[in-house]
Order: C-alpha cells, then sequence, then structure tokens
C-alpha cells in the first residue's frame, strides 16, 4: 500500500470528503497505526468549526482511535512495541514532556498537548501516525469499535469519578444520559457507589435503571434537582457530563457539605455559583479533563473487568460526513464510531 485514503474537511466548517493520501511514514518515537475504529466526538466540533487556535487545513479529525500498529518508527522496538499490537489513542495523543506541567508528571494538562486531530492527522483515516506515549493497549476479549470511545468518552468519566473525593458506599449523582453519561453510570456503579441518574424526561428513568442506577431525577419535574438530592441525603459527588451550565449549576444546593461538583461536559456558558455556596459549606467545584494513555488502559481494563462497553453506531469511513451530522444532531444513542 503505497497511499490510504482519509476523510478531511478542506475548510473550516466545511463538508468531509474522502480522498486518496501518501501513506504517512512514522519518524523516531511513532509507530503508524491501521485504524479499525474511530469515535466521532462531539469536541470535533472544535476542529471542524476552528473554535480552537492553531487547527490547519484540510484537517483530518478524530481523537478516538483504536487499532493495529502498521509500521515501526525508529527506537519504538526497544520500548516494546510491536506490529500487530492492538492500541488505542485518546484525546491524550503525547505530550511534550519539558514544560513544568510535564516535569512535574501532570501529562494531561501539558502545554503543548498533542491532541489526534489538532496537532497531528487524527483518526477519520485508514493509516494515521502517533508517538507512542500516546499508546494504550487493548485488551483482546474487547473489539475495536467499543474501545475506541474510551479514549475520550469512557477515560474522562472513569478518571472523573476515580479521582474524585467518593468513596464506595456514597451517593454519587451523574448529570445527564449521553455519551458521557451512559458510562459514567456503569462506571459509578461498578465502583460501588450509591448512583442517582439525573436526566430530562421520566421515560428515560427505565434505562437508567437497567445501567444499574439506583435512583433517577428528571430535572423536568417539579421537584427541584437539588431539593430530590438532598431526600436522598445529599451528593458527595455529582459528576457533570452534559454540556449545560445551568444544569450543572442547579445541582450545588443538592451536594452534602464537602460535596464536589465535577465538570467535565463543555460548555461555553459561565456557572451561576456564588463564593457562599461554596465557602459556607466547602464545596468544591472542579474540571476535568480524561487521561494519560495508561489512565486510557486502565479505563480499558476495568471495563473488561466490569462487562461496561458503550452503546455505539458504526459507519463506514466514505459516511464520514453523515456520521458526524448525526453526532451533531443528537440522533445517535449514543457514540458514532467511524469503522474504517
Amino acid at each position: 500500500m503505497s497511499s490510504c485514503r482519509v476523510a478531511q474537511v478542506a475548510v473550516a466548517g466545511g463538508e468531509f470528503e474522502l480522498v486518496e493520501r501518501e501513506l504517512p511514514q512514522p519518524g523516531p518515537g511513532h509507530v503508524r497505526i491501521a485504524v479499525e475504529a474511530c469515535g466521532i466526538c462531539h469536541t470535533d466540533t472544535f476542529f471542524v468549526d476552528a473554535g480552537v487556535p492553531g487547527v490547519r487545513f484540510p484537517l483530518v479529525t478524530g481523537h478516538e482511535i483504536a487499532g493495529r500498529i502498521d509500521a515501526l518508527g525508529e527506537g519504538t522496538a526497544a520500548l516494546g512495541w510491536r506490529v500487530g499490537d492492538r492500541v488505542a489513542v485518546g484525546w491524550f495523543g503525547g505530550s511534550c514532556g519539558h514544560c513544568a506541567p510535564c516535569r512535574q508528571g501532570d501529562f494531561i494538562v501539558c502545554a503543548n498537548l498533542k491532541v489526534p486531530g489538532w496537532a497531528y492527522d487524527g483518526g477519520f483515516a485508514e493509516m494515521t501516525v502517533a508517538p507512542v506515549d500516546a499508546l494504550a493497549r487493548i485488551p483482546e476479549s474487547l473489539s475495536a469499535t467499543a474501545a475506541a470511545p474510551m479514549g475520550c468518552a469512557g477515560v474522562t468519566t472513569f478518571n472523573g469519578l476515580r479521582h474524585s473525593s467518593a468513596g464506595p458506599g456514597d451517593l454519587v449523582a451523574v448529570l445527564g444520559l449521553g455519551g458521557l453519561g451512559h458510562l459514567g453510570v456503569q462506571y459509578a456503579v461498578a465502583m460501588g457507589f450509591e448512583t442517582v441518574v439525573i436526566t430530562r424526561g421520566a421515560e428515560k428513568a427505565d434505562f437508567a435503571k437497567r445501567l444499574g442506577a439506583h435512583h433517577c431525577i428528571d430535572s423536568t419535574a417539579d421537584t427541584e434537582v437539588a431539593e430530590a438530592l438532598r431526600a436522598l441525603g445529599g451528593a458527595k459527588v455529582v459528576l457533570a457530563t452534559a454540556g449545560d451550565a445551568d444544569a450543572a449549576t442547579a445541582t450545588v444546593e443538592g451536594l452534602r457539605p464537602r460535596g464536589e461538583l465535577v465538570i467535565v461536559g463543555a460548555d461555553s456558558a459561565p456557572l451561576g455559583i456564588s463564593p457562599l455556596q461554596l465557602i459556607l459549606p466547602g464545596k468544591v467545584v472542579r474540571g476535568h479533563l480524561c487521561g494519560t494513555a495508561q489512565d486510557v488502559q486502565d479505563t480499558l481494563a476495568f471495563s473488561v473487568l466490569h462487562d461496561i462497553s458503550p452503546m455505539v453506531e458504526t459507519a463506514p469511513l466514505e459516511r464520514a460526513g453523515e456520521a458526524y451530522r448525526r453526532m451533531l444532531s443528537g440522533a445517535a444513542r449514543f457514540r458514532m464510531v467511524l469503522t474504517p
């Protein structure tokens, strides 16, 4: 193979087009990956619409990649990687290793974080090249289509919960039951939390219960969300997966003293929280950003152990534009995955 197909966007806000490109070659410290699956994440819109600085066009986006190593760059074999290894690459697509956060070992907030589809071509392609520090090993028992979304949606909710202040038996609420939320509920249950789902519409309660949730709060009901949480004893942690600042704000009064609001759903609107709401009861609001390659690998292993997987719809690479629009419309339940 001397070339490969990619689904690219030629200009900001443009349509996806399938084109042939020269086969990329891995440099030192990099590997070439034959992509078997790539999730479509809502944050891909940041790149497609040039909503963040430094996006280059034509653009090949995609930061939920699963596949097999196809070729090794110089020095990678010595690090234990082999052609044929099953690997995933998520939002964490490599770090610089020399900025202050990296020198402190906090690689996920690297000042020069290499997000696939932003720093280099992403996974909307048959082949892509990534640095070895971005690679997570995929367990043999997990399919590529199940593994791909774990590089962003999975590790974000898994890490957001395991690094929270909640312990087994604590009341933990998951705000939202979409692409992030449906995974967050499964992880919360598996971690031993008394799990509450906050969602819009009573019809979603049955689905939440099938995922293992112990309680369901309808945010459209007459009872306010915070009051409903207090009636259950108050939440130790609220994991806000919905990108809705107002909905996240509405949960704060439902936290128990020393409770924590963990924000993982992106929204540009401000939170309507006063300092007194936080100071007097000692509450915490924390933003959380996915995790490193090792965190992705931990997520995959935990998911296999507890039989947790994302609900996905698949589409071939040539239908990337249609699949992307389906993700944007909210019609997909719950993750769209391209299968080159």
